[in-house]
């Protein structure tokens, strides 16, 4: 009898101390964020009156549900570009917010590397955080994937970005870099992890139709964290095994994805989108203080009222249809450089402004990245291949969807990419395929940006073409204004027009 005491009296003491895990239920959550690109701000989003967003209001939310079960904290990209509170600083404010909320990992996005790899590097080196990249070769300090452990759950996290790196950054800024597919990049790491984890993530910058497809080609994966579509997935979409999840853009929303696990395998999930709104009494401190350290830096420049536009300007439909803030924008290039039309990416457009008064951050907000103008000379053919180019992925609403001055174009999205393109007239004419235009545009298109080849490819045609400290020359340069930013020339002319009128008039019609 006193040896069966002592053999129950064991096992309540093994059962205490060693309780059975892999019987056991347990619960982790996901908290993520994506395409943040630095509103640290809230905003009114275009045709909208509700406030959304604003830095503090989303790190008091975060830090609350984070104390409430066992969580990952991760980005899927594009964090430190975009927003003033972002460039002026060329992304170090976002870092420094990062750090201070103590984030798992994050991804490397598309405009992480807007500013050159100088200054990502110094971004990725004052990090506490791993950041992510195991499709990219040749860039130091990333990491292909990370091991966390949460529970006792070992949970492999793999980041991929989009091999179009090359296209949607100036060609410069990934100069020796090389992007490998995402598909195969995380084929090869899920074979490298599958006996080390329990638990594999996707931290994905590659857009949500690409996501859709990794999921199906690519078994073994349990959860594709999502970004670079701006996707508002507002509940978890599972395709076969895996769970997709993306969480909007700007910091408006919140991504929250619990998962159930019993033995280590997910049994159940739960997710959704909390939006952000401002509420006094709400803000982080720790927070705040940064986000008002880097304003009050940049306040006194930015505030100046330059304009007053009468109506609202659009900058949220430039990537599918002409809108007058893109008309505005290519009027201001064509006049300055004297072209016969003007082209620009409405993916280079990244914000509205509403009716009212204009300062120069509502410019810095629409036109953040360094590109200058520039005017080259195109055949009519050449201009035909560029339109052609520029619808073709109107259906994805990528960014080289064209805004246009100076001309007036037809295209019918149901036709084949590449004959999409049904009339072309310029200043009234009907467009003459053999003779020369001059055309204005940015350097980043004349680089051969957001693919538009037919610009890179005509300006290195030149018998004299040399590219020096990052700035085009040759005969097929008709004009070039590298010392001065496209969004100070668009802050001078405002300052001398005082009133902005701008409409859509029917420059791009799309047909059956």
């Amino acid at each position: 009898m006193r040896r069966f005491k002592t053999a129950v009296y064991v096992l309540l003491i093994l059962l205490f101390f060693f309780p059975l895990t892999h019987a056991q239920q347990v619960e982790i959550r996901i908290l993520h964020l994506n395409d943040f690109h630095g509103f640290a701000e809230a905003y009114k989003p275009l045709g909208s009156d509700v406030m959304l967003g604003g830095l503090s209001y989303l790190a008091t939310r975060t830090k609350e549900l984070r104390k409430e079960k066992p969580t990952l904290l991760l980005s899927a990209g594009d964090m430190i570009q975009g927003n003033n509170w972002a460039n002026l600083f060329y992304g170090e404010s976002v870092i420094e917010w990062m750090n201070e909320m103590r984030f798992d990992a994050m991804v490397l996005g598309n405009h992480e590397f807007d500013f050159g790899q100088e200054v990502l590097k110094k971004r990725i080196l004052e990090a506490r955080f791993p950041i992510l990249g195991a499709n990219i070769e040749g860039l130091n300090h990333i990491l292909p994937y990370i091991i966390k452990d949460l529970c006792g759950v070992r949970v492999g996290i793999i980041g991929v970005v989009t091999e179009d790196v090359p296209l949607s950054t100036h060609p410069r800024n990934v100069a020796g870099l090389k992007f490998i597919s995402p598909i195969g990049t995380v084929k090869k790491f899920i074979k490298k992890l599958r006996d080390k984890v329990n638990l594999i993530i996707v931290l994905s910058h590659i857009g949500f139709s690409i996501d859709r497809i990794l999921a199906d080609k690519v078994k073994g994966i349990d959860v594709i964290v999502g970004g670079h579509s701006h996707t508002k997935i507002e509940k978890p979409l599972r395709i076969g095994n895996t769970i997709i999840v993306q969480a909007w853009e700007h910091g408006k929303a919140i991504g929250v994805l619990d998962l159930t696990l019993k033995e280590k395998k997910i049994i159940g999930f739960n997710g959704h989108l909390e939006e952000i709104r401002p509420q006094k009494g709400r803000e982080d401190r720790e927070t705040l203080t940064i986000v008002r350290k880097y304003e009050e830096r940049m306040d006194s420049f930015l505030n100046e009222k330059i304009g007053e536009s009468e109506v609202d300007l659009d900058g949220e439909n430039v990537r599918r249809r002409e809108t007058n803030l893109g008309n505005f924008i290519s009027d201001i290039i064509r006049r300055v450089s004297g072209a016969d039309i003007a082209l620009i990416n409405g993916g280079g457009i990244r914000f509205s402004i509403k009716k009212g008064e204009v300062r120069v951050k509502d410019i810095y907000s629409v036109l953040p990245f360094d590109n200058y103008v520039i005017a080259i000379k195109l055949t009519g053919r050449q201009i035909q291949e560029a339109l052609e180019h520029g619808v073709s992925g109107v259906e994805d609403e990528e960014g080289r969807f064209p805004q246009v001055s100076g001309l007036n174009f037809k295209y019918s999205p149901s036709e084949k990419k590449g004959s999409r393109v049904k009339e072309i007239m310029i200043s009234g004419s009907p467009i003459e395929f053999d003779k020369e235009y001059v055309v204005a545009t940015n350097d980043f298109l004349a680089a051969g940006g957001d693919g538009y080849r037919t610009f890179g490819e005509a300006i290195r045609s030149s018998r004299d073409f040399s590219i020096t400290g990052g700035l085009m020359k040759g005969e097929k340069v008709a004009y070039s204004h590298s010392g001065k930013w496209l969004r100070d020339v668009v802050v001078d002319y405002i300052k001398e027009i005082k009133k902005i009128v701008s409409e859509v008039e029917g420059r791009i019609k799309e047909i059956p």
